[in-house]
């Protein structure tokens, strides 16, 4: 059985558009220590001014603090823009583990490092890796273009399926069957502060989600949790 990593946190990230440098990203564990000081979270790109009521109202609605596993997500589909917009659902096939991940191109920090760590634990897993498909859904669809999510997400995982919708309810109706959570509201300044689940989701071939695992586990953690499900 898998062994699901339960150390949550809901992240909220105030962001600009920012190139990310990946070949000179900054060390993993900098990152960690950088964003886990700033808990109960304000990620940002650049300094911000103070929020308007609006984004006060949704930054402070509380998220959940636990995730747990059994939900059955494998009736949602959504369009694959890696796959000319075919409907993909979210669930994997025989014998197989599908992870799925609610994030955005533009986060400064938390996405590309989960993302980083995934990868790092399919490295791990070795030839199982071939077994695991991997799917980002962006919620934040006005501005992750369909080539911009594709060419970000599959930087990380080449074969990894770019999932988006700009069917707000769609979206929302994917959200809540995994019980993740987001919000994107434009403020004043002309930015846009974004409020995300930051859990990746492991689903197996019934549709049923079998593991979650927060913002911060370790790779080696995950790809044993992977290699333990594979196994039987």
């Amino acid at each position: 059985m898998i062994r699901p990593v339960r150390r949550k946190h809901s992240l909220q990230c105030a962001t600009k558009p920012l190139p990310i440098l990946f070949g000179s990203m900054v060390p993993r564990v900098l990152i960690l220590l950088v964003v886990l000081a700033v808990l109960v979270v304000s990620c940002s790109s650049e300094p911000q001014a103070a929020p308007s009521d609006a984004f006060d109202e949704i930054a402070s609605r509380q998220l959940p603090t636990s995730q747990e596993t059994g939900q059955s997500v494998g009736s949602v589909t959504l369009p694959d823009v890696s796959d000319d917009g075919a409907l993909f659902p979210l669930r994997a096939d025989n014998g197989e583990l599908l992870v799925v991940y609610f994030g955005f191109t533009s986060c400064p920090d938390v996405c590309p490092t989960t993302l980083a760590d995934l990868k790092t634990a399919l490295e791990s897993v070795g030839d199982g890796a071939h077994s695991v498909e991997v799917a980002m859904v962006t919620v934040d669809p006005e501005r992750d273009a369909a080539a911009v999510l594709v060419d970000y997400v599959q930087w990380f995982i080449p074969d990894a399926h770019a999932l988006r919708t700009e069917n707000q309810a769609e979206l929302d109706a994917a959200g809540d069957a995994f019980g993740a959570e987001f919000s994107v509201v434009k403020t004043g300044d002309n930015g846009v502060e974004v409020l995300h689940t930051a859990y990746l989701y492991g689903v197996d071939d019934s549709g049923q989600v079998v593991a979650t695992w927060a913002f911060g586990t370790e790779p080696e953690d995950i790809a044993a949790d992977i290699s333990a499900f594979l196994a039987g």
